[in-house]
C-alpha cells in the first residue's frame, strides 16, 4: 500500500481503472458457464449498481468538492453545483448523439443518432456510456488525493475504485448474457462485454491528468463526475432495473449498494 501511495496519481488511476475494467470482464466471463441469467438476479444487480453510484456521487465526490471550496471567494456550494450540472449536461448531449440500446429494450428503441449498427454494438455502447463517468470519478478522486486536500484521501480513492469494481460485475454480465441469448458465440459475447469497460482507464487517466495539472479545477471536476454518474443512474440504470417488474428487489438492491459504498468510503476514506 505504501508503494502505491508513492506512485504518480495518473499511474495510480491507471492501475485502479484497469482493476475496475477487469471486474467488468469477470462479469462478462460468466457467459462461459451459463447462457442466460435470471431476470430477478439481473434487476437486483442493476439496482445494487445504482445504489453504489449514488453513494459514490455524494460520499466520494460532492462532499469533498464542497469541503475543499471552503475559504475561497465563491460560495462553498457553487463549484460543486456548477460541476454537477455540467456533468449531467455533458452526458445528456452524449446520450442524444451516440447510438446505443439499453438492456431489455427492442432494437427500434435505440437512442442517439439513427444508425444501422448491429444490436450487439448498440448494447456495448450503452454500457460504455455508463462507464465514462465511473472512470472519470476514479481519476479525479486520485488527483484530488494527490493534491493534498484533507477531505480527499488515497484511501477514499481506493474505496471508490473498489465500489466501482463491485458494481461493474453486473454491467459486464448485462452485456454478455443478452448477446449469448441471441445466438452470439460465447467468446464474442465475452469480448463485447469486457470491451464496454475499456473506456474507464481512458476516462480515468484523462480526469487525473486534468486535475493534477490544474488544481483549481478539482471541485468542479469532482462535481462534474458526480453529475455525470447521477444522470446515468436516473436516466438509464434505475429504469433498466425496474423494467422487468421486480421493483422491490431492484430497490432493495439499490439500498444495499448505497450502504456498501458508504461503508467503504467511511472505513477507508
Amino acid at each position: 500500500m505504501d508503494f502505491a501511495r508513492e506512485m504518480h496519481p495518473v499511474l495510480q488511476t491507471l492501475v485502479a481503472t484497469c482493476f475496475t475494467w477487469a471486474a467488468t470482464g469477470l462479469g462478462a466471463a460468466a457467459v462461459f458457464t451459463a447462457k442466460t441469467v435470471n431476470r430477478r438476479v439481473l434487476d437486483g444487480m442493476l439496482g445494487f449498481a445504482a445504489g453504489v453510484m449514488v453513494a459514490a456521487s455524494f460520499w466520494s465526490l460532492l462532499a469533498p468538492a464542497i469541503e475543499m471550496s471552503a475559504g475561497g471567494r465563491l460560495p462553498v456550494w457553487l463549484p460543486a453545483a456548477v460541476g454537477f450540472l455540467a456533468g449531467g449536461l455533458f452526458l445528456a448531449v452524449v446520450d442524444r448523439i451516440i447510438p446505443h440500446l439499453h438492456i431489455g429494450f427492442r432494437r427500434e428503441e435505440a437512442e442517439g443518432i439513427p444508425t444501422s449498427w448491429q444490436r450487439s454494438t448498440l448494447l456495448v455502447l450503452a454500457i460504455t456510456l455508463h462507464n465514462i463517468p465511473e472512470g472519470l470519478a476514479v481519476g479525479v478522486a486520485f488527483g484530488a488525493a494527490a493534491a493534498g486536500f484533507p477531505t480527499a484521501s488515497f484511501g477514499g480513492a481506493v474505496a471508490l475504485a473498489a465500489g466501482i469494481a463491485i458494481q461493474n460485475f453486473p454491467e459486464g454480465l448485462a452485456v454478455s448474457m443478452p448477446l449469448r441469448r441471441e445466438g452470439v458465440s460465447r467468446l464474442k459475447s465475452f469480448w463485447y462485454g469486457q470491451l464496454s469497460g475499456l473506456v474507464e482507464p481512458i476516462a480515468g487517466v484523462a480526469g487525473a491528468a486534468a486535475v493534477f495539472l490544474a488544481r483549481p479545477l478539482l471541485p468542479y471536476a469532482l462535481g462534474f463526475a458526480a453529475g455525470a454518474m447521477i444522470f446515468v443512474v436516473v436516466e438509464e440504470v434505475v429504469p433498466e432495473s425496474q423494467r422487468g417488474g421486480n421493483t422491490d428487489l431492484a430497490t432493495g438492491g439499490a439500498m444495499l449498494g448505497f450502504v456498501v459504498m458508504m461503508v467503504l468510503d467511511v472505513a477507508f476514506g
